[in-house]
Parts: structure tokens; sequence; C-alpha cells
């Protein structure tokens, strides 16, 4: 990876790159730490299924009022601050829901947890786009090697716990533990300022150079840019292709067992089959990305998955669904890294707005997986899956500029 740095600034910016990535891979640790000890946790805090929608659903809208704030915030204000006081807040809500024994102080845990998630691993996005803005698709793609692979382990960490501690207790104090020491080596860093990323930045002094704009400007830049055709294009398609992402995985078990009858143990392993074979793809796009522009490797992708969807539907055997989901997971690698790293690309020098947008976008692209739930209410989920081929074409009318 050749650096745009040289000396104590280009030692500074590999340190920092792992600590960024590090902080992603943390992040989804969380994530398959919490999605795999559902049950554990239903039954030692005794919670309903309202309780449990109530914890998914109640501390994303709180972040979704604060972090548009903290984008604009840290594109004018002290971002290292904000990452480094997002990430004390983040040890401190997995602390918090490891003691947790009631409801109130496991929601509240989350309560702080999701804010804090945006403004300690948003905005350290934001700030490894600004370490180098000639390489964003390939951070990004390294961005989401460290996601996948935080996503794979996470379950594996909950089995270690329950062996270790013998409760799911044990892997969020590991976690917060390892935030700590994130925090610790990340305090011995400066980090660049949005508008700059030059080699000043990392060869300085850990202070913050003061706002060079008021919040009002951020507000006024923010609103600028999504008057760029650019700009929309790409936080559009970014919410078109997560149907073929979050969105596809939120179904899959329930399109197994309800759909096709498997047990709940098949369909997590058709989960674990996806999530593997997407983890490989991530793996093998970061050196493809150094050979092949990243849209027209996109558009190749896109049109494959509008064909092989479609059959993943029809095909009877349940051996070959599983087969091409592999194939889809592998194929959908790659779809978030380069639409989210043009993004920043349309973007110079607002890479936290860049958060603020996608957040505001994302309030939209969030009732995608009510409006599925909805429509299989009525028609049932295998009628309702096919609303998901709206991703890859989608995609692909976006693409042929």
């Amino acid at each position: 990876m050749a650096l745009p740095y040289k000396g104590k600034a280009a030692k500074r910016v590999v340190g920092l790159t792992i600590l960024f990535l590090v902080i992603e891979l943390l992040d989804e640790l969380v994530d398959g730490v919490r999605g795999a000890a559902w049950p554990l946790i239903r039954q030692d805090l005794d919670l309903s299924y309202f309780e449990i929608g109530l914890v998914l659903t109640f501390p994303s809208l709180i972040a979704s009022m604060i972090e548009p704030v903290l984008g604009i915030w840290g594109d004018i204000g002290p971002r290292r601050h904000l990452i480094l006081g997002g990430g004390v807040g983040f040890a401190i809500a997995l602390y918090l829901i490891a003691q947790s024994q009631d409801f109130g102080l496991f929601l509240t845990g989350f309560v702080i947890l999701y804010p804090a998630s945006g403004s300690f691993v948003s905005l350290s996005q934001a700030s490894l786009m600004d370490l180098d803005a000639t390489r964003h698709e390939q951070n990004m793609a390294r961005w989401a090697l460290a996601g996948s692979l935080g996503n794979v382990l996470g379950p594996l960490i909950l089995v270690g716990a329950i062996a270790w501690h013998g409760s799911w207790r044990g892997a969020f104090l590991a976690l917060a533990a390892l935030t700590g020491g994130v925090l610790a080596l990340l305090w011995n860093y400066p980090i660049p300022s949005a508008t700059s990323g030059l080699a000043s930045d990392l060869t300085g002094d850990l202070a913050e150079d003061p706002p060079t704009a008021s919040f009002r400007d951020g507000i006024h830049s923010a609103i600028a840019a999504l008057r760029r055709s650019a700009v929309l294009r790409w936080l559009t398609l970014l919410q078109f292709s997560d149907l073929m992402l979050d969105v596809l995985r939120g179904f899959i078990a329930l399109y197994f067992v309800d759909v096709l009858g498997t047990t709940p143990a098949q369909a997590s392993f058709a989960i674990a089959l996806w999530l593997s074979f997407g983890l490989l793809g991530d793996f093998l796009l970061i050196p493809l990305l150094e050979r092949v522009r990243g849209l027209a490797y996109l558009r190749i992708s896109t049109s494959l998955v509008l064909c092989l969807y479609p059959a993943f539907l029809l095909v009877p055997s349940l051996t070959l669904k599983l087969i091409i989901l592999s194939g889809l997971g592998f194929l959908n690698a790659g779809w978030y890294s380069i639409l989210q790293g043009q993004l920043y690309s349309a973007m110079p020098g607002q890479s936290g707005t860049v958060m603020t947008l996608n957040n505001i976008f994302g309030i939209a692209g969030g009732l995608a997986p009510l409006v599925l739930g909805l429509v299989a209410q009525q028609i049932g989920l295998e009628g309702a899956m096919w609303i998901l081929l709206i991703s890859p074409i989608a995609l692909l009318i976006g693409l042929l500029r």
C-alpha cells in the first residue's frame, strides 16, 4: 500500500489505519455476540418479545437524532475528542449491559451504545477515509473485511465466554476490556482534521485546531451537498444495496424455516455459509481493487446477482439453494465498500457530513424490513422475498452512467 506520507507521518498512518480497522472489528464483534446471545439474554432477563423489539428499535431511533449532529460537528469541531469520548461511552455501555440484571439497565446500556458507536466507529471510518483521499474504495474494502471478520468471530467469542465464564455477560465484559485497550492505544495518536489529512497533522502534537466554521455553516454545507446529483446518487444506491445485504440477511433464517421447512440448525448453517463466503469475498476484493476499477467490478457483480437471486428463490433443491446463497454472499462483497467509497470521493473535506447524510437517508432505508414484513404478512414470505430483486435492478440503472 503506497502512502502519500514519509517518515513519522507514514508510521502514524499505518498505526491509525490498524486502530480504525480494529474499532470496526470491535463494533461488529458486539453485533455478532448480541445476535447469537439473544436466546440466553431472553431467558436470563425474562424478556418478552415486545421488550426485545424495543431494544432493537428505541436505541436506534435515539441514535438517528444524535448522529447527524455528531457528523457535522466531526467536520468542524474536535473530532479526536468525539472519537475518544465515543469510545469511553462505548466501553461504559458494554459494561452496563454485562452487569444488567433487569430490562431497564439492559435497555439503558444499548441507548448509550448506539450513539456512542456513531461517535466512536462512524467517525473513525470518516478519519480513515481522510488519511488518503485517493484510495477511498481500497480503504473501505479493508473496513468491510474487518466488519465481516467481526460478524464471523462474534458467535465464537460468545461460545468461549460461556465456556469460561458460564454466561453471555463474560463476552460483553471482554469486549468492554478490549475497547479500553484500543482507547489506550488511540490516545497516543493525533487524528487529522477532515479538511486536510496532511502529514503536518500526523507529525504534530495531540492538540486539535480550533473549529474553522460554525455549526450553522456545517448544516449549510450538508444541505448544499444534497443538491449535488452525484451525492444523491450514491446515497440512494447505498440504500438499495442494503436490500441485498443486511435486509436479506435478516430474513434468511426465517425463509429457510418458514418457507423451506428446515430446522433452526439448518437455517443457522445457511447464515454461516452466507457470512463465510461474504468474508472470502471481502478478502479477495482488496487485491482486486488494485487492478480493476471498483465500479466496473460492481456492474459485473450486480448483473450476476440479478441472475442468481431469482434462481435462489426458484430452485427446489435445498442443496442448490445453499450453493447459490453462498454465491450471493460472495458476489455482494464490495457493494457497500465501493458505493461508500464513491460517496466519500464525491464529498471531499466533508467525511463527517457523510455520516450525517447516511443517517438521514438511513431513516427511509430502515423502513425496508418493516415493509417486507407487512407484505409477507399479507402474501407470505415466499412472495415477499421477490421484492428484494429491486436491489440489483436499481443498482444497474444507477451505474449506467
